[in-house]
């Protein structure tokens, strides 16, 4: 079936051509293997052994360079390079879980059209790769007169003639589904300060939660009750979609049965959350102006992953007392020890890896030390091994490649 769009039918060979490479992928016995593994890992079992996986984030370009993309239609180079980023990953060899479908993500319309009613933006670098700083909107109390809530319309008909046109470029290589995350762009998620830091400056909502505490509750208060309030919306107009389906968060179906129809709640869905933005804020304040206001996020759903790349060292008694927790973070900056003795056994812990500390050493040694301590102390409970984060791999171009060998064999060794 050609596509109504004039795309250029070599482009459109070419993505077929990846489509059908990823669809066998996709059927591989492994990908049972590792779909069986995170499951298990994800259900508080243990598995053959822990999953490793890496997300390679702003290296891409190193792994797979732009120009050496072949497509110049947008719509086509997009899906190029996406099949191209599955196919590396396979090379990799870590435990990503290629589906035996394509996603195509719901489309919704906001309003007002900039979330907020303020505008966001940030000061971008000189140079490429540097750092970007913040330009709030919010700058005194005075200005929360300006705040919006948004509220959000399903664009139903324009991802009906996405789905239909992506189901004709792929040609039946690889069915196609809706998926909703949410309207926000953060996924299914709880992780307020993003927001919260992009409208009050993460510098100055640090300051304020001394100088003006009430400025900063105010704010927190506007923007989880408008992520409620998403939620819920999503649940009540049959949008929600299981997101167990992908790395980390892959599991067994949890929560009440599907309703008739086979529209799910939120009692059936992972919630993600972290609170990076409030790593150097002590256990109290963090407690006040970010975790109590994530908790009532984070409730209804039937299963939690908390942290990120946060030290949440001081801060993990609370977060191991949310009910629905099922996995803990534990950031490089996090304390192992301390966890595993308060952690109870049946948790999934999700170690992290420092980045920093795999791609630029030129030796491996300390990298497979690294593994071989860590895994060591996890033996014997369920746990995922995680690279994320990554800007760079430091002229160490199969960096990944050698790291998830070493990761697998660690987990091998200490299961």
């Amino acid at each position: 079936m050609s596509p109504r769009a004039p795309f250029p039918s070599s482009e459109l060979l070419i993505v077929r051509r990846l489509a059908e490479r990823v669809a066998t992928l996709a059927h591989e016995p492994r990908m049972a293997r590792i779909r069986s593994r995170w499951a298990a890992v994800n259900e508080g079992r243990r598995p053959d052994r822990a999953p490793v996986w890496c997300r390679p984030v702003g290296c891409w370009d190193e792994l797979l360079p732009p120009e050496t993309l072949a497509c110049q239609h947008p719509r086509l180079r997009a899906l190029e390079r996406h099949f191209r980023q599955i196919l590396i990953k396979a090379e990799i060899g870590d435990d990503t879980y290629v589906p035996p479908w394509f996603e195509v993500p719901r489309l919704f319309e906001a309003d007002p059209p900039n979330r907020w009613g303020v505008d966001i933006r940030h000061v971008r670098p000189g140079d490429q790769g540097g750092a970007w700083t913040y330009d709030p909107p919010l700058k005194s109390p005075e200005d929360l007169l300006r705040l919006q809530t948004p509220r959000f319309t399903y664009r139903r008909t324009d991802t009906e003639q996405v789905l239909e046109e992506t189901a004709q470029i792929l040609d039946g290589l690889l069915p196609v589904r809706p998926v909703t995350g949410s309207p926000f762009g953060l996924l299914l998620s709880a992780t307020i300060g993003t927001v919260i830091a992009d409208l009050m400056g993460l510098t100055e909502m640090m300051v304020a939660m001394a100088e003006n505490p009430d400025f900063v509750h105010a704010v927190t208060r506007r923007v989880a009750d408008a992520v409620i309030a998403s939620h819920q919306w999503l649940e009540t107009e049959d949008l929600l979609d299981q997101n167990d389906q992908h790395e980390m968060t892959l599991s067994e179906p949890f929560g009440p049965p599907p309703r008739p129809d086979g529209s799910h709640a939120l009692a059936n869905l992972w919630c993600a959350a972290n609170s990076q933005e409030y790593d150097q804020v002590s256990p109290a304040m963090w407690r006040e102006f970010c975790f109590d206001y994530q908790r009532r996020i984070m409730a209804p759903f039937g299963r939690v992953l908390y942290g990120c790349c946060e030290n949440l060292t001081l801060k993990m008694d609370d977060v191991l007392a949310l009910p629905n927790l099922r996995v803990f973070v534990c950031s490089a900056w996090t304390d192992l020890d301390r966890l595993l003795e308060k952690a109870p056994p049946s948790l999934t812990l999700m170690w992290r890896q420092k980045a920093s500390d795999v791609v630029f050493p030129d030796s491996l040694r300390p990298i497979r030390e690294t593994l071989e301590l860590g895994t060591q102390k996890l033996r014997g409970r369920p746990y995922q091994i995680v690279l994320r984060e990554l800007q760079t791999l430091a002229g160490h171009p199969r960096r990944l490649h050698e790291w998830t060998h070493l990761a697998i064999e660690a987990a091998e060794r200490n299961g």
